[in-house]
């Protein structure tokens, strides 16, 4: 039986954002190893890093939501705080981080445009209005009749999309990657694979690039496929999957140069497994032509040799 999350506010949502807040917790005693393909700012960190970064972000989001349902705003004004809302949790969540550590208390720059997360003001909407307040044309199903599930990846994805823009702003607030490395071990909050300071400026390298790749190639073809990844966080590790939603007015956002990445994507889809086909076809022709040749050549052979035998 598929449960559906609460469409309108009241005793219900308040159960289903606690059961959410819960869920998450109890989730956290699992492995928080990466098993995407893609680099996270976060594998920088230890396992037991993760948990205590985790467990804080819970608690300040937890803080945060109850926060904005007492100061009793609309759907809309909840929009367009969505980023003033997002920088001080995360300004939150890396002095608490941080004063775990080293029990210094200081004031950090704080820069969350490493990547939007596209479902930070749904899943706000979904946990303090319900989901009535959801465009019908957004998901793929009918607001009213909103899975719980649905509601739950977006709450992890969120909290896992918190830790990894947090552990960013961490690294930029540090002169050199050289008093970073320090630091990290110093304070034995980093992972083993990322103990050198080599493999922490081969690890930031691949993050920068892994970025410019998604700024100009795959965001353009996430938006126009409507096809978006999430990250989950499963009893293997943290896992990646899709996740649909329909924004046609991203797409017209676009500049014009990733309009063109887009536009020679989409004729390298379309021309490249045409041109793999002919390709194969011409490689079994050249093989075929080549066995026959070889057989016809041994043949020969073979007459030759015994035509001067019976000489």
């Amino acid at each position: 039986m598929i449960k559906y999350w609460p469409n309108k506010q009241g005793i219900n949502l308040n159960n289903c954002v606690v059961d959410l807040f819960l869920s998450i917790e109890n989730k956290l005693i699992y492995n928080l190893c990466n098993k995407t393909n893609t680099y996270l700012y976060i594998d920088i960190l230890s396992n037991t890093s993760k948990n205590k970064l985790f467990y804080i972000i819970l608690n300040e989001f937890r803080q945060l939501i109850l926060d904005l349902i007492e100061l009793n705003l609309d759907p809309e004004d909840l929009v367009s705080l969505k980023k003033h809302t997002t920088q001080t949790l995360i300004s939150k969540v890396l002095t608490n981080f941080m004063l775990t550590i080293n029990n210094e208390k200081k004031a950090y720059l704080i820069n969350n445009k490493l990547k939007e997360n596209v479902f930070t003001d749904h899943l706000l909407i979904y946990l303090i209005f319900g989901s009535s307040n959801i465009d019908k044309n957004l998901f793929l199903f009918d607001p009213m009749y909103t899975p719980y599930k649905h509601v739950q990846i977006l709450f992890e994805n969120f909290i896992i999309y918190i830790s990894n823009i947090t552990i960013y702003n961490l690294i930029n607030n540090f002169i050199s990657s050289e008093e970073l490395s320090k630091v990290l071990n110093n304070k034995q909050i980093c992972h083993k694979s990322y103990i050198s300071y080599r493999s922490i400026i081969f690890f930031l390298n691949n993050l920068r690039w892994q970025n410019l790749l998604f700024k100009y190639i795959y965001k353009p073809k996430n938006i126009y496929n409507e096809r978006y990844k999430i990250l989950l966080i499963s009893k293997n590790g943290i896992i990646g999957k899709k996740i649909y939603i329909h924004q046609v007015g991203e797409l017209i956002k676009l500049n014009k140069l990733k309009i063109l990445i887009l536009f020679w994507l989409e004729i390298k889809d379309i021309t490249i497994p045409k041109v793999e086909k002919f390709l194969v076809q011409i490689v079994k022709y050249i093989i075929y032509i080549s066995i026959n040749l070889f057989s016809n050549i041994i043949i020969i052979i073979i007459r030759l040799i015994i035509f001067y035998l019976n000489q």
